[in-house]
């Protein structure tokens, strides 16, 4: 998944020092197009190397894959041409055919063709995962690669299939041939062949040998960018990216500017320093508080875009711990919590209240469960429903204060990492409102993200914030409330559940449970089943699914993103509405895709 600009590291920062663009570089009737990639911050000693984490390649401008994800809330195969002109898939997703734009160049004027999607694949495979997974009984990982023709391609899908595989192999970042092709050994194909064949320590041999070569594709760095994008890199430093235009891009006439300069951050604050001080004619979705989202509008030119982003927040909870093992606790709590509120006070711009807990953004609920969703159980504020709750578990009032069902007092301890100001501010309103209901609560922060997460899947939080329902595809969303943060994971294959304190197992929820009007269900099989399931099938699993979530609340959903974008006209005109498909893609897409011209004077 794509990070957040919203849940980017928020630190202490100072004013803007990076090299943005003064109007003393002469970039042509264009102009410079300004922005940031809320993908990454900005490291000049980073290689021009798209598999490297941190590398100088960002998507849509000098970076490109074979097609471009569109935001529809429920269909993952929803795809813009990039390098793949066009495709077709036969019913089953077993076999793909790609077909590139046959004017397609690299920005050093050879042609962009199947060989280079071939050594692409090649070297997605020593990374692993989705399509290119290398254990044969993997679901979706690709099978065979046959260059057709120069602009043409086949890739059959092994034999569990899985219907995200389009989407997988569609997202393919494609690299230069004659640039990356050393990297793979000469007989590269015979040992993909033979560890797919995943029989005896010859395939082991293998596998290890491909995976082996990961380090070395990451560290690889070309001499000099060599893109197929629409820009290719001219110079970078700390502060900044520069990117000039590629004369043999395949639809140069369509891009607007001349060059495009990517402004470093730190932080959600240095975003909102470039927008009040007007450097921005972009910036992807950011967290901003109401004061300085008022401070932004002022700004001569300034706009907001919104659409929708398949995305939420939960408070979560580690199941394997007292008293939260007990589902009328968890209930409680979520009558506890007033959204809106928090809401209000954490993300105004950026998220709408979610109306219940169904583990899927609202929007996209609507479209999965229909009628449905109005009957799950919205857990409206309600203290005396809490107080029901509360007893059922056992929890005794002692004083003005709730308590264990042994007598001692009961403390809540809300973890967030420290670098979020959005969660930071609800997990506050949460305590406070809590504590206004007698239930002892705090905020504890962790110093960084990384911190967070690895503390978290260690099993060492009661509660904590956890992001959700990262759509559009059904197994993605209910893969973060039922997959390996709740014990399910595959293995060899087969799908397993380990102990809770195990493989990352926080989460700690049973294996099976009984669900209204379902019975016994093991929600980690049926998340499983929907990478594989037909469409209908798709609908009764999310269905089933949903009410799972809704009736054992292992998290509590609290609110729904909003993909709020910020845009300034003063310079360029031409961005995307509200509600386009586009608006979770980068500048450079929509450039790609005909949008963003020069204002005339």
């Amino acid at each position: 998944m794509k990070r957040l600009a919203a849940i980017a590291a928020l630190a202490s920062i100072a004013t803007a020092t990076a090299c943005g663009s003064t109007g003393q570089e002469n970039a042509g009737q264009g102009g410079i197009y300004t922005t940031i990639d809320g993908d990454k911050q900005i490291n000049a000693s980073a290689p021009i190397n798209p598999f490297n984490p941190v590398g100088s390649v960002f998507d849509g401008y000098n970076g490109m894959a074979l097609a471009w994800p569109k935001n529809d809330p429920i269909d993952p195969n929803q795809f813009y041409p990039a390098i793949a002109r066009s495709w077709t898939s036969s019913p089953d997703q077993s076999e793909v055919v790609i077909h590139l734009q046959p004017n397609a160049r690299w920005s050093d004027g050879k042609p962009v063709t199947s060989e280079d999607i071939r050594v692409s694949i090649g070297l997605a495979y020593t990374q692993g995962g989705t399509a290119y997974a290398l254990d044969p009984k993997a679901a979706g990982a690709a099978a065979t690669i046959q260059v057709v023709d120069p602009t043409t391609i086949r890739i059959t899908q092994g034999a569990n299939k899985s219907n995200t595989f389009l989407s997988n192999l569609l997202s393919t970042v494609v690299v230069p041939a004659h640039v990356y092709g050393s990297l793979l050994p000469r007989d590269f194909w015979q040992k993909l062949k033979l560890a797919q064949d995943g029989k005896g320590k010859p395939a082991e041999r293998a596998k290890t040998e491909i995976t082996g070569l990961a380090d070395k594709v990451i560290g690889f760095a070309p001499r000099q960018d060599v893109s197929a994008g629409p820009f290719v890199l001219e110079r970078i430093n700390p502060g900044a990216a520069l990117l000039k235009r590629n004369p043999y891009f395949y639809d140069s006439k369509l891009i607007g500017p001349d060059k495009v300069e990517l402004l470093n951050y730190t932080g959600n604050q240095q975003i909102w320093n470039y927008l009040i001080a007007g450097k921005l004619d972009n910036a992807p979705f950011t967290s901003v508080p109401s004061a300085v989202l008022d401070r932004i509008r002022a700004v001569k030119g300034s706009q907001v875009i919104k659409g929708f982003s398949p995305v939420s927040t939960s408070l979560a909870f580690n199941q394997a711990r007292k008293p939260y093992d007990n589902v009328h606790v968890r209930r409680a709590l979520a009558y506890l919590i007033d959204r809106a509120q928090v809401t209000k006070i954490a993300a105004p711009e950026g998220g709408t209240p979610s109306l219940t807990t169904s583990g899927i953004h609202a929007e996209a609920a609507k479209v999965w469960l229909g009628s449905a969703f109005s009957g799950l159980d919205p857990y409206r504020l309600d203290p005396a429903k809490a107080a029901a709750e509360l007893k059922a578990a056992g929890m005794t009032r002692r004083g003005n204060k709730w308590a264990l069902p042994d007598g001692k007092p009961w403390k809540v301890e809300i973890h967030v990492p420290a670098s979020f100001s959005d969660w930071i501010s609800a997990a506050k309103s949460i305590s406070s409102q809590l504590t206004d209901h007698g239930v002892d609560a705090t905020v504890v922060t962790a110093a960084d993200y990384t911190l967070y997460l690895s503390e978290l899947a260690a099993g060492k939080y009661d509660v904590g914030f956890w992001l959700m329902g990262l759509g559009p595809s059904p197994y993605n969303i209910y893969q973060r409330l039922y997959g390996q943060a709740n014990g399910w994971q595959m293995f060899g294959g087969r799908l397993e559940h380990v102990a809770p304190g195990t493989e990352g197992n926080w989460m700690g929820g049973p294996e099976t449970v009984d669900v209204t009007g379902a019975g016994r269900v093991d929600p980690g099989a049926l998340t499983s089943r929907l990478s594989f399931a037909s469409a209908g099938e798709q609908k009764q699993i999310v269905g089933t699914l949903a009410k799972v979530s809704n009736e054992q609340l292992p998290v509590i959903q609290l609110w729904d993103y909003v993909n709020t974008q910020f845009v300034n006209t003063s310079r360029y005109t031409g961005f995307p509405p509200d509600d386009s498909e586009a608006l979770r893609l980068s500048s450079g897409v929509w450039m790609q895709l005909g949008m963003i011209r020069k204002r005339q004077a």
